[in-house]
């Protein structure tokens, strides 16, 4: 085996970007607060509702990563594992923007009792409205805030459980028995984080924070819908690290074979995503039932049009039409142009997921949304750096290596 960089170390210039912007976003946390966060009701709820999809958004899609890692454990796969410490270091994420958004959601339902961003925590208006009075048995501020620890904390605890497991692969070569018991304890945890994705990512989690806050309204893909958003963006971040630490001489057993595997993951994903997109849009534009097209009136008719269909073009156009080349998805430039395309798209996604519920009549989308970004962005570039630097960037003993070395597209 040749000689490889094992050990990232934090460049200079990565601390400095990931210092300027998160001073940015605190400037524009604080800016906003001051002009909108004591505001009146609406003006505050557009400042948390901000801070709420920021922190939701990147919180999932660095979860995204660990779900990657995990599904293809259980497919007993091997290819990824020349890069999977980056997916690992992506996920160290989650407790720490989970806690920033467990903190809005307290604020949100406990403190502020914002109920333009959650109708259903106003009392009054559950009483007077039989519909949500028959789903609060299990859409109120108990169950929620519950669900919620239960999701962000096995998320944590399953993605560390996986992390630390991937740290045996680096003590000692193993022989027969010792990597069939490594691999089939890394099955387990895989598929033990995989369940509970399902039961919250795939069902209930959505519901409660994106779904509910049009909580007369509902849609069987929803989270779905929110999977797939999510889950290509995950892509389009670990393509994004991997090119980076490709570009600074490190993951050298990394070629071009398995970034166009990961492409391949952003292109199908962008064409479920829109096949989602477009299901649950025409399903629900051919009945043309009032209490379903509630939520697409002023996404599709009022001063959001243009950001629902922006959205169209970027997570689906321009994927379906720049990554269906092979050549495109091997070409680390254009690589690096569509994960930062589809990230940026999926942003706009959740945008539009969730504040057109909260201002219905303005279009909010500002340097506030941007000012926001920054902060976990910079947050994200500190703390995987970090965790990269922490163990060596390939798993040299893993019993997979070998087929992950020489994996073919």
């Amino acid at each position: 085996m040749v000689s490889i960089k094992e050990q990232f170390e934090i460049p200079a210039k990565m601390k400095t970007w990931a210092m300027a912007l998160i001073a940015i976003g605190i400037i524009s946390v604080v800016i906003g607060f001051i002009m909108h966060g004591t505001g009146t009701e609406e003006e505050q709820s557009v400042f948390w509702g901000t801070i709420m999809y920021n922190s939701i958004y990147f919180m999932l899609i660095c979860n995204a990563t660990m779900f990657f890692v995990c599904a293809v454990t259980l497919a007993m796969g091997g290819w990824h594992l020349v890069f999977q410490r980056v997916a690992e270091a992506i996920s160290v994420m989650v407790p720490i923007f989970g806690v920033i958004t467990f903190a809005v959601f307290l604020y949100i339902i406990f403190g502020g009792h914002l109920h333009s961003i959650y109708h259903w925590i106003d009392k009054d208006a559950v009483a007077k409205d039989k519909l949500l009075d028959g789903k609060s048995g299990f859409l109120n501020p108990t169950f929620f805030m519950v669900w919620s620890i239960l999701s962000i904390g096995l998320w944590s605890i399953l993605g560390a459980r996986m992390r630390k497991l991937s740290v045996e692969a680096d003590e000692s070569p193993m022989d027969y028995e010792k990597g069939k018991h490594f691999v089939w304890r890394n099955t387990v945890t895989a598929g033990l984080f995989i369940v509970w994705f399902a039961l919250t990512i795939g069902s209930v989690t959505p519901w409660f924070w994106l779904m509910s806050l049009d909580a007369h309204w509902y849609s069987t893909m929803y989270s779905w819908y929110t999977f797939a958003s999510t889950f290509v963006s995950g892509c389009a971040l670990i393509a994004l690290w991997v090119i980076y630490l490709k570009n600074k001489g490190y993951l050298e057993y990394t070629n071009e074979e398995h970034l166009h595997d990961l492409g391949k993951f952003m292109f199908a994903f962008s064409i479920f995503w829109t096949y989602l997109w477009f299901a649950q849009y025409m399903l629900i534009w051919y009945a043309n039932i009032p209490e379903e097209t509630i939520y697409f009136k002023p996404r599709v008719q009022g001063v959001y049009k243009g950001i629902f269909f922006f959205n169209l073009i970027i997570n689906f156009v321009a994927p379906i039409l720049i990554l269906m080349k092979k050549s495109t998805k091997r070409n680390y430039t254009m690589m690096t142009f569509m994960a930062v395309l589809i990230l940026f798209g999926h942003w706009i996604d959740f945008y539009q997921m969730v504040m057109p519920s909260i201002s219905k009549n303005t279009l909010t989308l500002g340097w506030l949304d941007f000012g926001v970004a920054a902060l976990f962005i910079g947050l994200m570039i500190h703390f995987v750096g970090k965790a990269l630097a922490r163990k060596p960037l390939v798993a040299k003993y893993h019993p997979y290596l070998k087929e992950s070395i020489i994996h073919q597209a």
